[in-house]
């Protein structure tokens, strides 16, 4: 269960000066964070706060709270954190190197991984991400040595990011991920991947029972859900600022 990115497992973590992993990929098919700002509002906000365009759907004497304000940040701030993402001759951003036990873990600056293992991955001299093998069926046998003393040994760890399938919703698997990271007192957040594998109905109905989930069932979960699609990159933008921010590279 680590944090930030996985697919179709745990999560994936974060760590300073590391952080976590396949967000990235994408944005060579994304916009220009300077082509997403000149976008007409509605178009804007779709694409960079799905949350609040899907609050949108919701009947306006019946609203949930969906914490929309807790980590709401500016458009400014959203851009200079794409900056940290973006890989130049001065910014680079590398795989650094994989993990199957704790003591293989590299000491900052620099990572480790494969999906059955622990991948690590520079970003810039920001942080560092780290890709947690998955949790389900697929996970490997060793998982829980590895995994477990990970989250519970690593000094350095920001947060831990858990990936849940927006179109199925919580299950038996990621039940195991939500019980170590509350077992072990770490604060995660949960981001809800394939959003665009969904109708508008089936996707608001997934987030408000996850969303009563988190308000009613966890202690150690961030309030505010991060719905994100690498196929569209809704979202992704939004998610990597709230990891520029926990990692302290927003602040002035």
């Amino acid at each position: 269960m680590a944090a930030p990115g996985l697919l179709p497992g745990m999560g994936r973590l974060l760590e300073m000066p590391a952080v976590l992993g396949r967000l990235s990929r994408a944005y060579s098919k994304s916009h220009a964070i300077a082509e997403v700002l000149q976008l007409p509002k509605r178009q804007l906000t779709k694409l960079v706060f799905p949350l609040q365009e899907l609050e949108r759907y919701l009947l306006p004497d019946s609203k949930p709270d969906l914490h929309l304000d807790t980590f709401d940040p500016s458009l400014e701030d959203i851009a200079r954190a794409e900056s940290f993402f973006t890989a130049s001759a001065r910014n680079r951003v590398e795989y650094l190197s994989s993990a199957v036990r704790l003591d293989h873990a590299p000491d900052l600056p620099r990572p480790e991984g494969h999906t059955k293992k622990m991948n690590f991955f520079k970003v810039g001299k920001f942080f560092t991400l780290v890709d947690m093998p998955g949790y389900g069926y697929r996970a490997p046998e060793d998982f829980v040595d590895m995994v477990e003393t990970y989250l519970k040994e690593r000094k350095n760890l920001m947060r831990t990011f858990l990936l849940i399938d927006s179109v199925v919703g919580i299950q038996k698997a990621d039940d195991i991920a939500i019980e170590m990271c509350e077992e072990f007192a770490l604060p995660y957040v949960m981001v809800l991947t394939k959003i665009d594998k969904s109708s508008k109905g089936h996707l608001l109905k997934q987030v408000l029972q996850i969303q009563k989930f988190v308000d009613t069932k966890t202690q150690g979960c961030f309030p505010q859900l991060f719905p994100v699609s690498a196929v569209t990159y809704s979202g992704i933008h939004l998610l990597r600022c709230f990891i520029a921010n926990i990692t302290g590279n927003l602040k002035d």
